[in-house]
């Protein structure tokens, strides 16, 4: 009996094997062109960004960096690099959290805020120096947004007049634009981040966008924003072909560094103290030239 039935379950299974060939083939006759196009999956939008410092930033910075974890939702934060000479070591940080980009801040001596933003491991990357740097907490601005929100990333038309322009528009898209599959991004978009260039500078703002007057809820839709924070200043400084490195791209001509700034403050001190010290010699001299000789019929001498 046994044979039978095992006879009779292999005929079965023959069968409707045959009949899902048949199905498969009158599918490819008529509609194989549907289902290929079905069969190709979407191009996802994989980027994740690593975020770290350096040793010695001030509280402003690390404020400034606690804003930026919490607009992006698909940043991966990781502990302060040890040395600032080892920066070739970023790209394979990168690599052991599965991130394709990157934001470095360096600090350096204790006031300089230097920002590196890079597609790793191959490059480009973009050096920045931080300016005029304000965070959430010391704006108190009273727009707000929802921490996971996506937000919209949107361009000055300044970044299409020149090269390193472009290049950095392009390179920003990828760290500041959150990917729809992000794992801790949450559906809705409720805030845009600007970036513009007036003087050279690239300007950071963040806005929500507010849909209803809050003055007249029931009034007609009126679109508007309003600043969330934070909000700061970058000056390019060096794009370098690499990540981290390698042959540069483009420099800019403009930029003073910091330290030099303040030495030629100090120079100007100086030279002011420089120069009322010789006025003061000056005029000990001109009083010693002018001094009169006693004359004999002075009272001192003639009472003495």
């Amino acid at each position: 009996m046994a044979p039978v039935i095992k006879a009779h379950e292999h005929d079965v299974s023959t069968a409707e094997k045959r009949k899902g060939k048949r199905k498969a083939e009158d599918l490819n006759e008529d509609g194989g062109d549907d289902v290929l196009a079905t069969s190709i999956k979407k191009r996802k939008n994989k980027q994740r960004v690593l975020l770290l410092s350096s040793r010695g930033i001030t509280h402003r910075m690390r404020h400034l960096m606690n804003d930026l974890e919490a607009l992006l939702p698909h940043v991966k934060k990781d502990s302060k690099l040890d040395s600032k000479n080892h920066l070739h070591l970023l790209p394979e940080l990168a690599d052991l959290h599965s991130c394709n980009n990157a934001l470095y801040f360096e600090a350096r001596r204790h006031e300089d805020l230097y920002l590196w933003a890079a597609k790793t491991p191959n490059g480009p990357s973009v050096k920045l120096h931080v300016q005029n740097v304000h965070t959430m907490d010391e704006l108190k601005m009273t727009g707000n947004c929802l921490k996971g929100s996506r937000g919209i990333v949107s361009f000055d038309a300044a970044f299409e007049e020149t090269e390193w322009g472009r290049l950095t528009k392009e390179l920003f898209t990828h760290i500041f634009g959150v990917p729809p599959q992000a794992r801790r991004a949450k559906p809705f978009i409720d805030h845009i981040l600007t970036f513009s260039i007036v003087d050279s500078k690239i300007w950071f703002r963040n806005f929500q966008i507010v849909e209803k007057d809050p003055l007249q809820p029931n009034g007609p839709p009126e679109m508007s924003l309003v600043e969330i924070g934070p909000r700061f200043v970058l000056t390019p400084i060096r794009i370098f072909e690499g990540a981290f490195g390698g042959a540069t791209v483009f420099a800019n001509p403009e930029f003073v560094s910091p330290a030099l700034v303040r030495s030629s403050r100090r120079k100007e001190k100086g030279d002011k103290y420089k120069e009322r010290k010789l006025a003061q010699q000056e005029r000990a001299v001109r009083q010693i030239e002018r001094k009169r000789e006693e004359d004999a019929l002075a009272v001192a001498k003639v009472f003495a």
